[in-house]
């Protein structure tokens, strides 16, 4: 038995969604108007830490049209179990609590501003607005808990209910042996980077409709979410609500990038409160201002890097010790720093590394998952490769050749004791030398400067662990079914949010099947219909959701074919299968179509292969074989800046990715630009930043600034395709964008800084203002 396969697998089919999609045509949680739903608005602290003196909702539950106002004192006695599946039940691990304390509403205090402190229900938004502006709150501001280390000592406690700021903590250990190796090198070089504070700004915000009926003790709720079997599961916990009883479902999502992968806090609230109300819909859509101020935010991290290098500039050892803020409550243990430690050395040759990192607790929004939410290892790490480079005299170009994994190299165990196998680091950073021409152009760098004018180059790599496949995460489902007509539907346990799941996984089907694609329906977002599978995040989806839809279309092929074989009377291995037809090899007159087969599993079964049962389904899932699929990119960029304004004009990004066998290369570089784009926001527009009373500073996009389209190059692309180990030979990319872009860009902004002996920037963003006073400064 033969099938053709390739036929879609490489391919740039067009999106099967963008119809729909790029007509105004998509159907998101607020374009679901149910009859008679009722409408929620928060009211919020505008105090970063405070205790809460009066709090009169009164006359707000007197306003017509108000059907009710819940505070603390309402729904967080209510709650069952809070807890996200990714982190598993809350539980103590080392003494310091995982999870932050319970709670949907401001309990007695305010924690950062934002912080819900009522929830008002209404007929419509207008009056829910209405009534929140008529409660009465009144709160005794205290002093704020801020920054990245001072918490750890400060004795002002952001949440009363714990003993320490510190979220999690590994301290950095001293090990005399290393620390003679140091002392002894003939190069130590000493850094601190930080990150600017960002958050995700999808261009859907949160939003969430409930309707609990009591008397039938059922939930349905409609989301903007990642994963609709997490909303599902963490209502059931909330509640208390049988699982079985709550139905969740994920029409069009306008994007995600991790904030809508766990349930926060006002979400769980809305949830509540439906099921206290126990009767119409309950509907809350989030509008930009709290988007920006209340919902996830990430990358305020610090680091500090030592590097020791021999006489020769490779690496000897390495310190890092990381620093990260998360907030106040985030929806998940927040800190990300020790699975940056773990991947840490990234594509290079390091032996020895020497880890810490420490996580607080803020008067600030929490964090969580902002694509790439381990990037600080590779955003530090390249940075430090430059800095480490031109202390030593050597090009950076150079110095990355001389420690980066080479293929004779592999498997390759780092010193953090991960497995590294097909990856292609080496020959992703020569395919973007190759592109850069990188001898013209720092002949070009010279003209330039002749002419008064700054030209940088920056390289960026990593080698990204993509496909994350443990605890909740291990597998994914498919289930396809062949109906009468012969046609195809497989149902995943993913949830799209801009991912080209509808497309990809098509494509998968249909070469694996052997049918056309137009005959395979992809059916994902409702867990009344969708199997329970993680939803979509971690760079997950091609690896392991279509390694299930690949397993799952090969034994519907099979069985297709002992189908055909037993109604042509021949041998399957006779047999070869090519657009929806089953044919005997070399006689192509001796064919049945799918439609026919289908036909006798569906409603002829006796004329089925002996212990073949009626009908056609498949259910499959799919476990890679390990932990994580390696993938990894080397970004090359030159820029301009203007030594006058400070303004960095990017003239080339050049991208060489290897995320294996490439399912649909325009959708691979449609995940790269937009990963770079928002890489190229963190370093020179986006700052989420914070006063020293805990106010956010940038609650509109006239102070949260984003990068659009005139500020971007047109970007250039390389691909390296090395198959993993997993079926397919696919690989996640859907990150990488963002982790490499943002070292890239500043290593070519100090690169051009570097030519007037301006000391290297090392703390994002590198605005004009930044820029401006190193130049004046150097």
């Amino acid at each position: 038995m033969t099938t053709t396969v390739g036929r879609y697998i490489g391919q740039s089919v067009k999106r099967r969604e963008d119809p729909r999609l790029l007509t105004g045509h998509g159907r998101y949680v607020d374009d679901v108007q149910d009859a008679g739903t009722l409408h929620v608005a928060f009211v919020r602290s505008n105090v970063a830490r405070g205790r809460i003196t009066e709090l009169d909702v009164s006359e707000a539950r007197a306003l017509p049209g108000v059907e009710a106002v819940y505070t603390a004192d309402d729904l967080n006695p209510m709650i069952q179990q809070y807890w996200a599946s990714m982190m598993g039940p809350r539980i103590e691990m080392g003494g310091e609590s995982v999870y932050p304390p319970v709670s949907v509403l401001a309990p007695g205090d305010v924690r950062y501003v934002g912080d819900p402190i009522a929830l008002v229900i209404a007929t419509s938004r207008y009056i829910a607005e209405d009534a929140a502006d008529l409660v009465v709150v009144d709160v005794e501001p205290q002093r704020p808990v801020l920054g990245l280390r001072e918490p750890i000592t400060n004795t002002d406690l952001v949440h009363p209910e714990t003993d320490s700021n510190v979220s999690q903590t590994m301290p950095l250990p001293e090990i005399p042996e290393i620390e003679a190796l140091f002392a002894n090198a003939p190069h130590v070089v000493t850094r601190t980077f930080a990150g600017a504070r960002a958050t995700n700004v999808p261009m859907e915000p949160r939003g969430l409709t409930v309707h609990y009926d009591r008397y039938r003790n059922e939930m349905l709720i409609r989301a903007a979410t990642q994963s609709v079997h997490e909303i599902k599961a963490f209502a059931a916990r909330l509640t208390g609500v049988p699982e079985s009883n709550v139905r969740a479902v994920a029409d069009d999502v306008g994007g995600g990038f991790g904030q809508k992968m766990m349930v926060m806090r006002e979400e769980a609230a809305v949830i509540m409160a439906a099921f206290k109300l126990g009767s119409s819909p309950v509907k809350w859509i989030e509008d930009r201002r709290e988007n920006l101020m209340a919902s996830n935010q990430a990358r305020s991290e610090e680091g500090d890097l030592t590097f020791a290098v021999d006489a020769e500039g490779h690496i000897m050892a390495v310190k890092c010790n990381f620093f990260e803020e998360v907030g106040a409550y985030p929806p998940s243990a927040g800190a990300t720093a020790m699975l940056a430690i773990g991947v840490f050395t990234g594509p290079y040759k390091i032996p020895i590394i020497i880890p810490g990192c420490t996580a607080v607790y803020t008067n600030t929004v929490g964090k969580s998952a902002y694509r790439g939410p381990w990037a600080l290892e590779t955003i530090f790490r390249e940075q430090m490769m430059d800095h480490v480079a031109r202390e030593i005299g050597m090009d950076p170009i150079e110095f990355r050749r001389i420690n980066i994994i080479q293929p004779d190299d592999l498997p390759f165990k780092t010193a953090t004791e991960m497995t590294l196998e097909n990856i292609t680091p080496s020959e992703t950073l020569e395919q973007v030398v190759e592109m850069l021409d990188v001898d013209s152009f720092r002949a070009e760098q010279a003209r330039a400067k002749a002419e008064g004018r700054l030209l940088g180059l920056g390289i960026g790599g990593y080698v990204e662990p993509s496909a994350i496949a443990f605890g909740v995460l291990n597998s994914d489902p498919a289930v396809m079914t062949m109906d009468v007509s012969g046609k195809v539907q497989v149902r995943l346990g993913t949830g799209s949010h801009g991912h080209s799941i509808e497309t990809t996984i098509a494509q998968v089907v249909a070469t694996h099947l052997g049918c056309d694609i137009d005959d395979v329906a992809v059916i994902q977002g409702d867990t009344a219909t969708s199997p329970m599978g993680p939803g979509t995040g971690g760079s997950r989806t091609a690896v392991i959701a279509g390694g299930a839809a690949q397993t799952a279309s090969i034994e519907m092929r099979e069985k297709l074919v002992r189908i055909a074989a037993q109604l042509l009377e021949a041998s399957p291995d006779d047999l070869e299968v090519n657009g929806g037809v089953v044919s005997v090899k070399g006689t192509p007159q001796a064919a049945i179509p799918f439609a026919q087969l289908a036909m006798t599993a569906h409603m002829a079964p006796d004329m089925l292969p002996e212990g073949m049962g009626p009908g056609l389904e498949v259910i499959a899932r799919y476990r890679p074989p390990t932990e994580f699929t390696w993938s990894n990119a080397t970004h090359g960029c030159v820029v301009e800046v203007d030594r006058e304004t400070g303004m960095v004009d990017i003239k080339r990004y050049i991208v060489s990715e290897d995320c294996g066998q490439m399912i649909n290369p325009m959708v691979v570089e449609g995940q790269i630009a937009g990963g770079v784009a928002q890489g190229i926001g963190g370093v020179l527009f986006e700052d989420m930043a914070y006063d020293s009373d805990g106010n956010p500073l940038a609650t509109t996009f006239l102070d949260y600034l984003l990068p659009s389209a005139p500020e971007m190059p047109d970007f250039e692309y390389g691909h390296v395709e090395s198959m993993s180990n997993t079926l397919g030979g696919y690989k996640g990319m859907g990150e990488g964008g963002a982790i490499a872009s943002p070292p890239a860009v500043a290593n070519a902004i100090n690169d051009a800084l570097a030519q007037i002996g301006v000391p290297a920037l090392t703390r994002f963003p590198f605005g004009p203002s930044q820029i401006i006073d190193a130049i004046n400064a150097g």
